[in-house]
């Protein structure tokens, strides 16, 4: 079948098959800082029964001196071989998503999707999408769980997956922590600390490094999961919130809301504090998240979260005049669960 071969080296390197070289590395440590990435073969087909001379030849070239020599076997058709297994199956975990040999700085990377290891798309790779529907169609109950290390377009499995955790490179506890959550020995409470884009059509080019249009300070769109956004396997109730009527230059107020588990479950939640500038006469985020408190309760049970705001939180950086500045105008205080899920809001003076 089709092998390929390579290596993973902090070295120069050339790899030999039958004293025929297939694959030359110039390989500067100093230049890559210290990252290593496999340096491969186009697909070459051995003969099963047949012995193949290897050699490889190396130089150390920069500090520590590394070489892995590392073969991809002939897969034959893996699809068929997992829809058949999920064809058997009780229920269905799919575990789909990038890894660090296509998403990263500065990588030799050219495939569909990818570019020198930036994304020219971000949804999931062509064939795991395929797989993804054809699984989902076989009607067994599915959980898609993503590992990446970006934000990815799942709108496909928005709508048809019944259940979706983002683990990102959740590293060697990976295992344990994801069952944990999705057998619920577990009750989830993270919190995506990015904007998940429906499409890069959605956002400016990366070569444009204006802020604009970018993340839930300037995104003006329908995201398909805002920053901060989080479920539970409970619901929470957000009632009664208070806070001083202003604030002056220098001072700080405390906000303090009264958050309710409203569910069978104990559970923890992430109270966001966010600030818009409605009245503002300069050009601000759309709203900052200026303050946040993770608590736990017990079924039925209420806290009173209080969260500071300092009123320096609130000025802007006004570069002609070369100094920070407070604006004499009212800002909008909202608490919620999310960026997109405000629950409460209330107006507040702003002094000098």
């Amino acid at each position: 079948g089709l092998y390929q071969l390579g290596a993973i080296a902090t070295m120069k390197f050339e790899l030999y098959l039958d004293d025929e070289k297939i694959v030359g590395s110039h390989y500067n440590y100093r230049d890559e800082l210290g990252d290593p990435r496999v340096e491969a073969t186009p697909p070459i087909k051995l003969e099963a029964g047949k012995t193949y001379r290897i050699r490889m030849d190396a130089q150390e070239s920069y500090g520590d001196a590394q070489l892995q020599f590392v073969w991809s076997k002939p897969e034959g058709d893996l699809e068929k071989e997992a829809l058949d297994i999920a064809a058997k199956a009780d229920a269905v975990v799919m575990f789909l998503g990038l890894t660090p040999r296509l998403e990263g700085e500065e990588m030799k990377v050219d495939v569909e999707g990818f570019r020198g290891g930036d994304r020219t798309r971000i949804d999931l790779p062509r064939p795991q999408q395929a797989l993804l529907e054809k699984v989902t169609k076989l009607g067994k109950p599915t959980v898609l769980v993503l590992l990446n290390g970006s934000a990815l377009a799942v709108n496909w499995a928005e709508k048809n997956v019944p259940a979706i955790l983002e683990a990102w490179y959740p590293g060697q506890a990976a295992g344990t922590a994801i069952a944990d959550v999705l057998f619920g020995d577990y009750n989830p409470a993270g919190r995506l600390p990015v904007t998940f884009y429906k499409s890069v059509d959605d956002i400016p080019p990366f070569e444009d490094y204006n802020m604009q249009g970018r993340s839930y300070k300037y995104f003006k769109g329908k995201p398909l999961y805002p920053f901060g956004h989080g479920l539970s396997y409970t619901a929470f109730d957000y009632k009664n919130l208070k806070t001083a009527p202003s604030i002056k230059a220098g001072g700080e107020i405390t906000v303090n809301v009264d958050i309710t588990n409203s569910g069978k479950r104990a559970g923890e939640e992430v109270v966001q504090l966010y600030v818009s500038y409605p009245k503002s006469k300069v050009e601000r985020p759309a709203k900052e998240l200026l303050g946040f408190e993770r608590i736990t309760l017990q079924p039925k049970e209420t806290k009173t979260v209080a969260l500071t705001l300092p009123a320096d939180e609130l000025r802007y950086w006004d570069a002609e005049k070369d100094r920070w500045v407070l604006e004499n105008t009212p800002v909008e205080i909202q608490v919620g669960a999310s960026s997109s899920d405000i629950r409460l809001t209330k107006m507040l003076k702003v002094g000098k």
